[in-house]
């Protein structure tokens, strides 16, 4: 029904704008047009019994740009670049240890729920921003579809947490909480950390990129390596 999947487009562009007018007047975190928008269209589709296939088909390249829209990212990373460099061997191993306890922690979570191969796969590839997942779990035999969702999944728990957590831990500096967000929750926890101070957002969108890059890279070796060694 392809009038259904154009109507599904149109419904997903009206929920994102009326939310970002929502949140522009209510300014709360659970307004926030990535969780109003997604909550809203999420019952909207099980009430109508509409496939995610059918919604996908017409709405497919919203997807697909959040490729350059990372790219766009690396504007205020130019402009931060000698912060960058002071600070580049801390951002290299929050990267390394932080992706590493992403895709070790997603493994024995789909062991303990004894996930098939595919949806472990795609599991331990979403600790990145999904431009960065989707590339990855092809690589490793995972399913596109489910990374999608196991990234978004990541985002937005860890947009809405990260304040609490980060609190709990009582973090100062502007540079390891736009990290720590970054690293996290991927492009949901950029937008929070520039919604908090504009270094953080520069931090988190350095730590999101290079996490996406790096993964992309060795990520292939990593999931491989621990599949073999703890399976």
């Amino acid at each position: 029904m392809a009038w259904l999947s154009i109507l599904c487009f149109i419904g997903t562009l009206l929920a994102y704008f009326m939310a970002k007018r929502i949140h522009k007047k209510y300014p709360y975190l659970l307004l926030s047009p990535a969780i109003l928008s997604s909550t809203v269209l999420i019952i909207i589709m099980i009430s109508a019994q509409i496939p995610y296939d059918t919604y996908m088909h017409d709405s497919q390249w919203i997807v697909w740009m959040l490729g350059p829209a990372t790219v766009a990212f690396a504007i205020p990373i130019y402009e931060y670049r000698s912060i960058i460099k002071e600070h580049i061997i801390a951002i290299s191993m929050g990267i390394f240890f932080g992706m590493f306890a992403g895709m070790l922690s997603s493994f024995y979570l789909a062991e303990m729920f004894h996930f098939d191969k595919s949806t472990t796969y795609s599991l331990m590839a979403r600790s990145i921003s999904t431009p960065f997942a989707m590339e990855l779990t092809q690589h490793v035999g995972g399913s596109v579809d489910l990374v999608i969702l196991f990234t978004m999944i990541t985002g937005i728990i860890g947009m809405v947490i990260g304040d609490v957590v980060l609190g709990g831990i009582r973090l100062k500096s502007h540079f390891a909480l736009g990290a720590s967000l970054g690293n996290a929750a991927h492009g949901f926890g950029t937008s929070k950390a520039y919604s908090r101070h504009r270094e953080e957002g520069v931090i988190a969108s350095l730590t999101m990129v290079l996490a996406g890059i790096f993964m992309v890279l060795v990520g292939p070796f990593m999931v491989h390596m621990i599949v073999f060694t703890l399976a």
